[in-house]
């Protein structure tokens, strides 16, 4: 019996010994691997040869599939090899399904295949393979709510928005059974986020009650508590400035600003959570500041603060610039074209139009080295080379650029916004577009069925109808749209729509002879145009101002305001030289081409059918240089602000 112990104590040793061994040579690989990994520049090839000099050791299937895993994340994060990543990833998913207690690389290797198939555009062999692993992960929260979250996010993608929702309920519901407040509200709130882009607002206002409610109610990481508090917050924002209500989002938008500020004096705590379903973060702090100041810019460009949306836009896109050296994340790029949007927007308003023509030319850029960004942003793209074209002159380059963006858009808000400026184009252009012209505006009466919920939109739609009577000489009809447009304007604080219709109603007031009452409206839609500033306005105000006071027999006062006019349009006609002189000028005439890219003309080919005028364009519906001429084509030129961006 002695003797039988002493052998077997002695094989248990020889295999101790042996385990070990192996243990020591897989243990030295794996630490070679991650020092070439890890080291600057990383060494990617010297990493990939010691992970597949792993296999001929014929290890067990624990470390087969934790092996296969790395390679095919290292692979698929760090070269173009994706048949080889897949591979990789591939054979660790199969392998760790037949191994117990094995989940961290079982799901990691589903999650990053279904990642890579959606990169290769085999979104139908994603989808399987996540409900797959969704289905047998309910024993393990972290990864069954990070895999609903991904195909959820899959179904967005695809817009596919009612899937999305389905799963992110079902992923809510999982989260409260499993006692995750945290993670049950990161749920609900992504799904009123997508509840908001299908407009189906029902839905959303409990769904957002209930999410304050749980945000309030939980206990936990300050960090994580803020930033469910800031997910809920610009959910509210973007939700009123979608409705175009400027002056009503000003609370919540205030609170907003309070709770980043909140957030960027806290310190990362370290302590993980208790609960492994509560490992999750909506967004980096420095991404949710970033987002903020979008919103902001969102808000200042819709309220009339442009110099104010100038200000918050050059803070973002620094920190963006920074952000982007260190991190590649897609949504960084995102951030950054829509404020450009927005920014290209105000110089358009300020008399900066060469330098929006650059930033168009930047966003084109942009878009163009992703699909993605290419086809959630073709239409916006069109529609600011549309808006361009009106700045400069340029009608039927604006017509091309604005009837290409309406075949390139689903969403409503957007659709209303160019049909509305599409519309002031054909009555700038007088009687050539009766048909289509009357069309139109039939599709945006505010008196009726108006496409869209947004407030600001409307107010613009009873502007161009106002505009529209102008031009026929039915003035007072004119007079009521345009005074439906003030009432709504200054309900929300609608600042570039109230200069618009006051300007417009003193130079219906001029023309049917009655100074007094047009001094009224000219005077502090002036003061309004500077404070913006709108050069076109200002130019039209003045004009008026000038003829107003000469016609008073104020020649003091109206040499002034000739002066100020001359200024204004010297510094517009400078502005519009230069931007048709830039090569970016050539953009008016792009067209989409095939699924996402430009069919860009030669440089030298004029503008397709664009008449493009040595003058810089005039907001005034008159000869620009006499208030009281009668209307002519090429006048107006307004330009309503962004409904939401």
């Amino acid at each position: 019996m002695a003797a039988q112990a002493a052998a077997a104590a002695q094989a248990a040793a020889a295999q101790a010994a042996q385990a070990e061994a192996a243990d020591s040579w897989y243990l030295a690989l794996l630490g070679f691997a991650e020092h070439f990994r890890t080291s600057s520049p990383p060494k990617i090839r010297l990493c990939v040869h010691c992970l597949q000099a792993v296999f001929p050791f014929k290890p067990p299937q624990r470390i087969e599939a934790r092996t296969h895993l790395q390679l095919g994340s290292v692979l698929y994060h760090h070269t173009k090899n994706s048949e080889q990543a897949r591979s990789h990833l591939e054979k660790a998913w199969l392998i760790s399904q037949q191994i117990p207690q094995f989940e961290d690389v079982k799901f990691e290797a589903a999650s990053l295949l279904s990642e890579l198939y959606c990169q290769e555009n085999s979104v139908d062999a994603a989808k399987p393979l996540l409900r797959k692993a969704i289905q047998i992960s309910q024993q393990t929260p972290y990864w069954h709510c990070r895999l609903l979250f991904q195909l959820a996010q899959l179904h967005t993608l695809e817009k596919d928005l009612v899937s999305a929702c389905d799963l992110l309920g079902v992923g809510a519901e999982y989260a409260r059974v499993v006692g995750s407040e945290y993670t049950r509200a990161l749920f609900l709130l992504s799904k009123g986020m997508l509840l908001l882009m299908e407009r189906k607002l029902q839905e959303v206002h409990p769904l957002l009650t209930l999410c304050g409610q749980i945000v309030e109610n939980w206990q936990g990481n300050p960090i994580q508590k803020e930033s469910l508090r800031v997910f809920f917050l610009v959910l509210q924002v973007t939700h009123y400035l979608d409705a175009g209500q400027v002056k009503s989002v000003k609370p919540c938008l205030k609170q907003l600003q309070q709770c980043i500020q909140t957030i960027s004096t806290l310190h990362d705590d370290e302590i993980l959570p208790s609960n492994p379903a509560d490992l999750f973060h909506w967004l980096p702090k420095e991404h949710m500041c970033v987002l903020v100041y979008l919103v902001t810019v969102m808000h200042s460009m819709q309220a009339g603060y442009l110099e104010k949306a100038q200000k918050y836009t050059d803070k973002a896109l620094m920190q963006l610039e920074k952000l982007k050296m260190l991190d590649c994340s897609p949504i960084l790029s995102s951030f950054q074209v829509i404020l450009l949007e927005h920014i290209i927007m105000c110089r358009l308003v300020t008399g900066h139009k060469a330098t929006a023509l650059q930033e168009i030319s930047q966003v084109c850029q942009l878009c163009q080295q992703s699909p993605r960004l290419f086809s959630n942003h073709a239409a916006q793209l069109h529609t600011l080379l549309g808006l361009y074209c009106v700045s400069v002159n340029c009608m039927d380059n604006a017509e091309a650029q604005f009837t290409t963006a309406l075949r390139l858009t689903n969403h409503q808000e957007l659709w209303a916004f160019i049909v509305t400026n599409l519309a002031s184009v054909y009555i700038r252009e007088g009687n050539r577009h009766q048909e289509v012209l009357y069309s139109l505006l039939e599709r945006i009466n505010p008196d009726h069925s108006f496409p869209v919920s947004s407030h600001c939109l409307r107010a613009a739609a009873f502007y161009v109808r106002g505009l529209f009577s102008f031009f026929q000489g039915r003035y007072n009809e004119a007079k009521r749209f345009l005074r439906e447009t003030l009432k709504m304007s200054n309900a929300e604080d609608l600042n570039r729509l109230t200069a618009c219709s006051l300007v417009l109603l003193g130079h219906i007031f001029y023309v049917l002879g009655n100074h007094r009452e047009s001094n009224n409206m000219v005077v502090p839609a002036m003061q309004l145009a500077s404070k913006i500033p709108d050069m076109s306005v200002q130019l039209w105000s003045s004009a008026l101002l000038r003829d107003l006071n000469k016609a008073c027999g104020n020649a003091m006062d109206a040499h002034e305001a000739a002066q100020m006019h001359q200024n204004f349009s010297q510094q517009l006609l400078q502005d519009h030289i230069e931007a048709c002189s830039l090569p970016e000028h050539n953009l008016i005439t792009v067209r989409v081409w095939g699924a996402w890219g430009w069919d860009l003309r030669p440089a030298g080919s004029p503008p397709a059918r664009g008449r493009c005028s040595s003058a810089p364009i005039w907001l005034c519906p008159t000869n620009p240089n006499s208030a009281s001429g009668a209307p002519s084509n090429g006048g107006d030129g307004c330009r309503h602000p962004h409904p939401s961006g």
